[in-house]
């Protein structure tokens, strides 16, 4: 059967492409989701302003992802639990308990299955990925924490910048450091060594004859 797709649809074309597919597929499938009707004549005529409404509807997706990105990417939740010494979880921090925070912290629904992880099990700071596009996978920051205890220990301290004027001045008080001790070490020659170079050295000038 000749069908026109209404969407893309994965290893067979894109919105707006006439295809042929098997009856049963498109009759049990592609036609009653909604993905394809059959392709005729007067369908067919309707392909280009199928393809713009298209367009108009993937821009209106991809705006709303690149939004919720952006608060994705702010978000840091934490969660509380019981710990052995070694941080082990007396139990775990499920996804579905990942996206209810999130939820919650967002006040719009979330995909638990754009959210890429297994149950937490350890304490500390875990990157969770949400696959909300190919290109746009946000990434949100759990910690989980022992009843009690500061989150905030299992935040990494960010290193501080360090501009190319300061790395000079540093190779350059290197630089004077090495000098002075060398100095040093010349002046500190043993008497020994000094009495030695003595008496190898010459007493006048006659000894030279």
């Amino acid at each position: 059967m000749k069908i026109l797709l209404k969407d893309d649809v994965e290893k067979l074309g894109v919105v707006g492409d006439i295809v042929t597919v098997a009856d049963g597929y498109a009759r049990n499938y592609l036609i009653p989701k909604g993905l394809a009707v059959k392709a005729t004549p007067g369908q067919v005529k309707q392909v280009d302003l199928i393809r713009r409404q298209a367009m108009v509807r993937r821009e209106h997706i991809a705006a709303q992802i690149a939004a919720l990105t952006e608060k994705l990417n702010g978000v840091q939740l934490t969660f509380a639990a019981k710990a052995s010494e070694r941080g082990r979880l007396y139990g775990s921090i499920t996804k579905d308990s990942i996206v209810e925070a999130l939820e919650a912290e967002l006040g719009e629904p979330i995909d638990r299955r754009n959210v890429e992880t297994d149950h937490l099990r350890q304490v500390g700071l875990h990157m969770i990925p949400v696959r909300l596009s190919a290109e746009m996978i946000p990434q949100v920051s759990v910690i989980v924490h022992r009843h009690g205890e500061d989150p905030t220990i299992y935040i990494p301290v960010a290193e501080e910048e360090i501009s190319d004027d300061q790395i000079e001045a540093e190779v350059e008080i290197e630089a004077e450091v090495e000098i002075e001790a060398e100095v040093e070490a010349e002046v500190e020659e043993s008497p020994a060594e000094m009495e030695v170079e003595a008496e190898e050295r010459p007493a006048d000038a006659s000894a030279l004859d």
